[in-house]
């Protein structure tokens, strides 16, 4: 049995309550309840901290032992080398996910430090790109 884990970054253990119009009004446990239903054969392990260093930590804890990443690193993703240096240093393979179109958004968002290291990137469908993703490491 495969195991991924979902790493969510800063500020994401307010979904359901921050920015609704953005991200929707649902948290992110009650989505990942559904995801576990609709994937019984991934052991999925979920992580959030609004820490850099605890990401990394993460990283780096799961790195040589785990089947998939499947990595929001919310506004990280625009500002840490720190994080694309350890999904650089594993071998489990990571997909970056974001819940809105991140093109859509402001300027500075468009760019990603984590985008090089990891085998793909998933935005804009809501919380469905944690499921896109899912799908992708789940046969792969």
């Amino acid at each position: 049995m495969k195991k991924i884990i979902i790493i969510n970054g800063a500020n994401l253990n307010l979904l359901g309550k921050r920015e609704p119009e953005i991200y929707g009004s649902q948290t992110f446990e009650d989505y990942l309840e559904i995801l576990k239903q609709s994937f019984p054969n991934i052991q999925i392990f979920y992580y959030q901290s609004n820490i850099e260093g605890e990401l990394i930590n993460k990283i780096q804890e799961i790195g040589f032992s785990f089947d998939g990443i499947i990595l929001n690193a919310g506004a990280y993703t625009h500002t840490s080398l720190a994080i694309a240096d350890a999904l650089s240093a594993i071998k489990t393979p990571a997909v970056e996910v974001h819940i809105s179109n991140v093109y859509k958004r402001e300027s500075f968002r468009h760019h990603s430090y984590l985008s090089r290291v990891c085998v793909g990137v998933i935005a804009g469908f809501g919380m469905e790109s944690y499921r896109l993703a899912l799908q992708y490491l789940s046969e792969n």
